[in-house]
């Protein structure tokens, strides 16, 4: 697959097949994570990879009862969890740095894991101290997203996307270009 066809086979998936991810495919896609861009080369982020059962289990308690989360937690092998240290980044003219830098990391693993067959969703809406709790997550690192990890057991069209000549100025905002196709 070249990189267009990787960033479109991308899905969220929330089902996934009782079948271990081989050490490889984690390992790879951990490395994908780990060569992402960051404010000033600081890295600020951390992963835990969960397999334990209670561990995803617990994962899934830190979300609403309504979440389809949920389900897509406790049926993946795999749970990712990304932290992130805000001493290791910094706001900037009111950016944070910090959040922009965990989420490439997180888009380099998702990306990386549907090169390799695998599935993702990436999760925010969480009760981030359930997850510190159950995870022993430092109350100066921040939990900033999950995904479950693993084998697809559902295929999901792709979502619909705006065209290029709506999200595309040149040289200045609300310059388009009729041409753009989406």
């Amino acid at each position: 697959m070249n990189f267009i066809e990787v960033v479109q086979a991308r899905r969220s998936l929330r089902s996934y097949l009782d079948k271990p991810v081989e050490r490889e495919k984690l390992e790879y896609v951990l490395e994908a994570a780990r060569l992402a861009p960051s404010w000033k080369n600081l890295q600020c982020w951390r992963f835990i990879v969960v397999e334990d059962a209670a561990g995803r289990e617990a994962l899934a308690e830190s979300m609403g009862e309504s979440n389809p989360g949920r389900k897509a937690l406790m049926s993946a092998p795999i749970v990712v969890v990304l932290c992130a240290v805000p001493k290791e980044s910094e706001v900037w003219e009111g950016k944070d740095n910090m959040m922009l830098d965990a989420g490439l990391a997180m888009e380099h693993l998702i990306l990386a894991a549907t090169e390799q067959g695998l599935g993702t969703c990436w999760q925010g809406l969480f009760t981030e101290e359930k997850v510190r709790v159950a995870l022993n997550v430092p109350v100066d690192v921040r939990v900033v997203a999950m995904t479950p990890l693993g084998y697809a057991a559902e295929e999901r069209r792709p979502r619909p996307r705006k065209a290029m000549a709506e999200i595309v100025y040149y040289e200045k905002w609300g310059t388009c270009v009729t041409t753009l196709t989406s």
